[in-house]
């Protein structure tokens, strides 16, 4: 049997083991439930803007995506209802845990971020690139690191985060809460040179606008992951196991395919963030 042949093997002998311990253990006992959701229902939010976490129906407010999969399958194993609604930013999560009126938050795990709130473990990755004019020269997201070169994105967004850290010569200009129109209109009238923000987005910007397109690789993975209220530890504990097992079983990798975001998210490896 060929080498490769036989690590295939173990791997898969792995995820099965994997798979029926934590089916072995599903959270679906009372205790777990009053530990995640203590008043009965599972109160859940998540970035509405983002397509990456989920989707707003303007004319009904219907929600779907990942994170609507992932909260109603929590509940549906807690044995408890689901509220799940998209907010415009973060400070609508602190602000709801502060305020006691939320149980867990749909978020990308940032440094900055854990300040407020515990993170659970990573659960997929959302890849993040730049859209650029049709005729740029930046043809991959290393070109992008140059003196004189301006790239727009949203403050406090997960792509600004990560480029405030690690962006060198280029500069970053920072917008409040720009839309897909802003960014184009800045795009097209020279004030930037590209934008930031996760694949998904700016695939669905491009598809709109044939004047631009989107680098072919990524300078990040945005950690997608579930947050809870700073020092909610035993939260956390039954929400990973709840994690592993739907990441074993398939389920995040189904979510991500019906959400039409294959090549713009992965499931995350068996890694914590």
């Amino acid at each position: 049997m060929a080498c490769c042949e036989k690590v295939l093997i173990r791997m898969r002998l792995h995820y099965l083991l994997l798979a029926s311990t934590c089916l072995a253990a599903q959270v679906s006992d009372p205790v777990a439930a009053k530990l995640v959701a203590p008043t009965g229902t599972l109160r859940a939010v998540f970035l509405a803007a983002n397509p990456v976490q989920g989707r707003v129906d303007p004319k009904t407010g219907a929600v779907r995506g990942v994170a609507i999969d992932l909260a109603r399958e929590l509940g549906r194993r807690l044995g408890v209802p689901v509220s799940i609604r998209g907010v415009a930013g973060m400070r609508a999560m602190e602000e709801g845990f502060a305020n006691h009126t939320l149980d867990i938050a749909f978020l990308a795990f940032d440094p900055t971020r854990a300040t407020s709130m515990d993170f659970s473990n990573v659960y997929d990755l959302s890849w993040s690139s730049y859209l650029v004019p049709v005729n740029s020269p930046l043809h991959a997201v290393a070109d992008a690191d140059r003196p004189g070169i301006r790239i727009g994105a949203a403050t406090g967004a997960s792509p600004e985060l990560f480029l405030s850290r690690n962006i060198r010569n280029a500069e970053i200009e920072r917008y409040a809460s720009p839309s897909a129109a802003d960014a184009l209109r800045m795009l097209a009238a020279g004030e930037i040179d590209a934008y930031a923000a996760n694949r998904q987005r700016l695939i669905e910007m491009a598809a709109n606008a044939p004047d631009t397109r989107v680098l072919p690789d990524n300078y990040s993975a945005v950690l997608q992951a579930i947050a809870v209220t700073k020092g909610n530890v035993p939260a956390l504990t039954v929400i990973n196991r709840f994690l592993n097992d739907r990441r074993a079983s398939g389920f995040i990798q189904a979510a991500i395919d019906r959400a039409g975001l294959t090549g713009a998210v992965d499931v995350a490896p068996f890694l914590k963030k």
